[in-house]
């Protein structure tokens, strides 16, 4: 295998998205994803034995897609990655089974890999960007995860600082605009309606954001609060018979979201002396939450990097990229012996190593 520039095929099913990437050393050269979005919009939300069989009937044409687009043969593979976890237990199943059995028949290492970990390796695919210098603070939001993590080294040292204690960031925009009618996934639909109303027309809570809370939680998230504060908001109003306005409450609600957000990540980024803060996950495609980081970082002397956003989602390469980066540091491969992890931690980059690396 080149360890130089080592050809990665990467498998991600820890959602509801199957994502097939293959990278050449840091370049990207295939990003296939097939997603059952539209399965579960009936259902309001994520249904785990759906996308666990959206997976299996999407995995092979989405390996043969990412192939012709690479335009790589299986053959010249020099390693596959998958991600172990966190995730769905039944859907990260689908993943691991058909990346063991994939590298043995190929007689390729295999590279168990942390989903939130992949989303920071999503960086150094971007071939426009300077490297990814360390320590940096990254903040991941997505419909499963808001994490606040201190990266000293992509590939030894991640550092979980903070993260959500209830629901996650992309989770209280589903449920919220559910509240408010809005179709699924509510992230968009959020914004779009929050386009026309006023930022200022509410003042929902911060969660974990008041001093008696930031000695234990400073770093943590709390979004379980604020949505229960927009349907009560919502339920007032239509009791007292008024309509109730979706812009004003999207755009207030969706400013809350931000606000701790943001507020938090440079907390960690004065707190550790960082200047760098990299934003990842689905929600990253929120242009307010952009707009509002890079704006307040930069008053704060703090560099903002954002993966391209088609790398943001779930997706296949970033899984690759970081097993790419392990083996260019000299790691080892996994042993087969791991399963899916349904809570590993993001301290855990790559799951069980061989012995030798003990």
């Amino acid at each position: 295998m080149n360890r130089h520039e080592p050809l990665v095929l990467g498998i991600e099913t820890s959602c509801d998205e199957t994502g097939i990437g293959i990278v050449r050393g840091r370049t990207l050269l295939s990003n296939t994803i097939a997603s059952s979005m539209d399965e579960h919009a009936r259902f309001g939300g994520v249904v785990p034995e759906v996308a666990a069989r959206a997976h299996l009937e999407a995995l092979q044409p989405s390996i043969e897609a990412a192939l012709r687009e690479s335009g790589v043969s299986l053959a010249e593979i020099d390693a596959v990655a998958v991600t172990s976890g966190p995730g769905l237990a039944g859907a990260l199943m689908v993943g691991v089974g058909a990346a063991k059995a994939l590298a043995v028949s190929l007689g390729r290492p295999l590279y168990a890999v942390n989903h939130l970990v992949g989303h920071i390796a999503a960086d150094i695919l971007d071939s426009e960007a300077l490297p990814l210098e360390y320590p940096t603070v990254a903040l991941l939001v997505s419909g499963g995860h808001t994490s606040l993590l201190l990266v000293r080294d992509l590939t030894t040292d991640v550092e979980l600082l903070g993260e959500t204690m209830d629901d996650a960031a992309g989770e209280a925009f589903d449920k919220v605009a559910r509240l408010l009618g809005l179709p699924y996934p509510g992230g968009p639909h959020i914004d779009r309606a929050a386009a026309s109303g006023s930022a200022e027309a509410i003042r929902f809570p911060r969660g974990l954001s008041r001093a008696s809370d930031l000695a234990e939680h400073r770093y943590d998230f709390s979004f379980s609060g604020l949505k229960t504060a927009v349907a009560r908001w919502v339920e007032q109003s239509e009791a007292a018979g008024e309509a109730v306005p979706v812009a004003d409450v999207a755009a207030s609600f969706r400013e809350a979201v931000v606000d701790v957000l943001v507020t938090k990540a440079l907390a960690a980024c004065a707190d550790y002396a960082v200047p760098r803060l990299l934003l990842g996950g689905g929600v990253i495609a929120n242009k307010r939450l952009r707009d509002v980081a890079i704006e307040r970082a930069d008053a704060a002397g703090v560099t903002v990097r954002i993966p391209p956003l088609s790398l943001c989602t779930d997706n296949g390469a970033m899984i690759a990229a970081l097993a790419s980066e392990l083996i260019m540091a000299g790691r080892p491969p996994s042993t087969l012996g791991f399963g899916a992890d349904s809570t590993l931690p993001v301290t855990e980059i790559q799951v069980a190593e061989s012995e030798e690396a003990a």
